[in-house]
C-alpha cells in the first residue's frame, strides 16, 4: 500500500494528468460509430500526417478514446476518413486540414524513393527544404535512374496518378549499349512476358545514336518494377543511363539533379484534367 501511495504521490507531482478517458457507459452506443468513409485513410495515419504525433503513438490516442470523429468517440484502429470533409478532434481540439503541397523534384542517382531506409541512404524527401510538412513520392524510380519525381500530401492525386486504371503516361529517356533495330523496337511494341504478367511500351522511338549506345525515348503509361531495364535485358541490351523526363503535363525540363520547385496551380489542374479525360476514355471503352 505504502508503494501505491508513493507511485500516486509521485503521479501529482509530475506532468500534468492526461484528460480523464471516457467510461464504456459514457461513450456512443456501436450504432452511432461514425460511417467509414471508402476513399478515405486510416484514422492514424491522418492524425500523423497532420502532425499530432507519430503513426504509433496516434494509434495510442485512439485506443484511449482520444479522438472524436463527427462528435463521436473512435477507440478501435482501422476506421477510415476524410480529414477534408469530416471534423476530426483530438483531446477535445479540431484536427485542421494540411495545406497541400505539390513539388517536382530531379531525383539524381544512389538516391532513394523509399519513405524510409534502414541503411541510412539518401532520400528523395531529404531533398526537399528544412520544414516541408509530412509528404510522400507519387510512384518510384530505382536507386540507379533518375529523373522527375512528383512529391506530394495530397493522397487523393496521388492514388490516381499511380492507379493502373488510370495510365498516366511517363516519358523516358533511356541510353542503352548497342544499336537496336527496327525489329527490337518492334518486339517492345508488341510486348513480352514478365514475372508479373505481359507488358509492353506504349510507344518507342530512337533520338540519337552515339558509337556504341543508343538514346531512346519510351513512354509508359504502367509502373511495374524496373520494366524498362527488365524489357531492355530481354531484347539484349542494357541499360547505361535512365532519365524520366516527364510524368502527364510536368517536365523535367531544366531541373537540375537534387532540384526541386513546387508545381504551379496550372500544372495540378493539368494533372487533374489528364485524370479526368483517361477516365472519360475509359468510360467509352466500356
Amino acid at each position: 500500500m505504502a508503494k501505491r501511495r508513493e507511485r500516486g504521490q509521485q503521479t501529482d507531482r509530475g506532468a500534468p494528468r492526461r484528460p480523464q478517458r471516457k467510461l464504456r457507459s459514457q461513450r456512443t452506443s456501436p450504432a452511432a460509430v461514425p460511417k467509414p468513409h471508402p476513399e478515405g485513410e486510416r484514422l492514424q495515419k491522418v492524425l500523423a500526417a497532420a502532425g499530432v504525433a507519430s503513426r504509433r503513438e496516434c494509434e495510442q490516442l485512439i485506443l484511449e478514446g482520444r479522438v472524436e470523429v463527427d462528435g463521436t468517440v473512435v477507440d478501435t484502429l482501422g476506421t477510415r476518413v476524410r480529414l477534408a470533409t469530416q471534423e476530426i478532434r483530438v483531446d477535445g481540439e479540431s484536427l485542421r486540414p494540411p495545406k497541400l503541397l505539390y513539388f517536382a523534384v530531379h531525383k539524381p542517382p544512389g538516391v532513394v524513393s523509399t519513405a524510409r531506409d534502414p541503411s541510412g541512404r539518401p532520400r528523395v524527401i531529404d531533398l526537399l527544404p528544412p520544414g516541408t510538412p509530412r509528404v510522400f513520392n507519387v510512384g518510384r524510380l530505382d536507386m540507379a535512374s533518375e529523373g522527375l519525381i512528383i512529391v506530394t500530401n495530397d493522397g487523393e492525386l496521388a492514388n490516381q496518378l499511380t492507379h493502373p486504371r488510370h495510365g498516366v503516361e511517363k516519358i523516358y529517356h533511356v541510353q542503352v549499349a548497342g544499336h537496336p533495330d527496327t525489329e527490337v523496337l518492334g518486339q517492345l511494341r508488341r510486348g513480352m512476358y514478365l514475372a508479373e504478367g505481359f507488358t509492353k511500351i506504349k510507344h518507342v522511338k530512337i533520338k540519337g545514336r552515339k558509337k556504341k549506345s543508343t538514346i531512346l525515348e519510351m513512354v509508359l503509361d504502367e509502373g511495374r518494377n524496373r520494366e524498362i531495364r527488365r524489357l531492355l535485358a530481354r531484347v539484349g541490351h542494357k541499360v547505361q543511363k535512365l532519365v524520366r523526363v516527364a510524368i502527364g503535363p510536368i517536365r523535367l525540363a531544366d531541373l537540375p539533379p537534387s532540384g526541386v520547385r513546387q508545381l504551379s496551380r496550372n500544372e495540378v489542374d493539368g494533372l487533374r484534367r489528364t485524370i479526368q479525360q483517361i477516365s472519360r476514355r475509359e468510360v467509352k471503352r466500356s
